[in-house]
């Protein structure tokens, strides 16, 4: 059986798609381009309502198929799954299943059923009160370059008033650390090199019903102690939870990369409140001054709600201030927008859209110049670069290459004559040679290992 893959929203859903994927083929399924494929599955993401409305998108396209093959079926999963439920079957009829984030477990066996034409229709939609273990599917070193994503929890305990993920990926359930462990092991044992732990809030990893008494920091130490293993990274963390533990990790392991992304959302404690984030900014910064204290190199990127209800000028200026006192590198940012069922929706005032989206722009503006900055003080510095595909920008005898540095930076890099064989999954040295505006330049000065 044919299928093609859509994936929307966060590195989640992008290595749920990547399980889910393998899991199919390990059935002798084949995944292809969108114009060949039987069934199309769509792994969906709800925090905002733009990636919404292209799910609907995306299902009115898929609808073209059915006149090349009305055997066509598709299949929703993800958050947006979760929210809509069995109202897909309704406005959809080709749509055949739908699965959230915990029904995903059962996925490759229900489209198995349906595409066997065992079943009509099947909604997996109901929250496990523990982490269900997914089957095992090969290692994908050589499919993924190397780099894997390995999830150690599932779901969100913390209710931001924003936030609609607690609803549609339910409350949290951590993992067996052993059976994370266990994976990570295989993973290096199959020849992967870099590895991201996920989770909503890694940092209260353990702190379910479902926890063992073992905590993130010491799952953390595990992790970054397996031999052969170069590179470790995490996200999300919650700037409440982060543990001195964690960040005291960042200076005794060198395999842990010194980059975080660790949402502020707000400047101002009023906001932050509003929110329901349960950290003021005193608390933020003393964080922030503890990881550069630690890993003096550490890059930081961050998350950012402007216009969220209630909030002032001044409220505003003080993210445009924390924003420059810290330095981030980069971050995601959006004008905020009503989720279903979230408390903020009957919060007051609602910021005008014209004034949010001011507000964006500045920010937006003022977040462009300090990467600039940050990327152009790079100029002249050596490091490691852990290739990840060709370049899009060629033009040499030999091919250049697109990596990223150990904080996680895009770097473009020219490697000189004799080293232009395949370099995907390794580390080579690299000297910066000049800033883009949110890339680097990079020219290789030794041997890929």
């Amino acid at each position: 059986m044919k299928f093609h893959i859509t994936t929307f929203g966060c590195q989640m859903n992008v290595h749920d798609s990547q399980w889910l994927a393998s899991a199919l083929e390990s059935r002798g399924w084949r995944q292809t381009g969108e114009d060949e494929a039987l069934v199309y599955i769509l792994n969906t993401c709800s925090v905002r309502d733009k990636p919404e409305q292209k799910v609907y998108s995306e299902l009115g396209r898929i609808a073209g198929h059915l006149r090349r093959d009305p055997g066509v079926f598709a299949a929703v999963g993800g958050c947006v799954a979760q929210q809509i439920g069995r109202g897909f079957f309704e406005r959809f009829p080709f749509v055949r299943l739908v699965f959230g984030s915990d029904g995903i477990a059962g996925a490759p066996n229900a489209l198995e059923r349906i595409a066997a034409g065992m079943e009509e229709r099947l909604a997996l939609l109901d929250f496990m009160p523990t982490y269900d273990e997914r089957e095992s599917v090969p290692a994908q070193s050589v499919q993924f370059a190397r780099q894997a994503f390995v999830t150690i929890m599932q779901g969100c305990d913390n209710f931001c008033a924003y936030c609609i993920v607690p609803y549609t990926r339910g409350r949290q359930k951590s993992r067996h650390p052993d059976a994370v462990v266990a994976e990570c092991q295989a993973l290096v044992d199959a020849g992967v090199r870099e590895i991201t732990l996920l989770g909503q809030n890694v940092n209260s990893f353990g702190m379910d019903k479902g926890g063992v008494g073992t905590t993130f920091a010491q799952l953390l130490r595990r992790v970054a102690a397996i031999k052969g293993l170069d590179r470790l990274r995490f996200t999300t963390s919650h700037p409440k939870d982060i543990a001195p533990e964690v960040i005291a990790a960042f200076g005794e392991y060198e395999t842990l990369c010194p980059s975080l992304h660790l949402p502020l959302q707000s400047g101002s404690d009023a906001v932050l409140a509003a929110m329901r984030r349960r950290y003021t900014l005193d608390r933020y910064m003393g964080v922030v001054e503890a990881l550069k204290r630690t890993r003096p190199e550490m890059a930081l990127t961050t998350d950012f709600i402007v216009g969220f209800p209630g909030e002032t000028e001044r409220d505003f200026q003080a993210t445009l201030d924390v924003m420059a006192a810290v330095g981030f590198e980069s971050s995601f940012s959006f004008k905020y927008s009503d989720r279903p069922g979230v408390a903020a929706v009957n919060m007051e005032p609602k910021v005008a859209p014209e004034v949010a989206a001011d507000r964006l722009m500045r920010l937006q503006t003022l977040q462009n110049s300090i990467t600039r900055k940050c990327l152009k003080m790079l100029e002249g510095m050596e490091t490691d670069v852990f290739i990840e595909g060709l370049s899009r920008m060629q033009g040499g005898e030999v091919p250049s290459w697109k990596g990223r540095d150990p904080a996680g930076r895009i770097v473009n890099v020219h490697m000189k004559k004799g080293h232009a064989d395949d370099l995907v999954g390794m580390l080579v040295p690299v000297r910066i040679i000049e800033a883009k505006k949110h890339s680097l330049m990079g020219e290789g000065t030794g041997i890929p290992w």
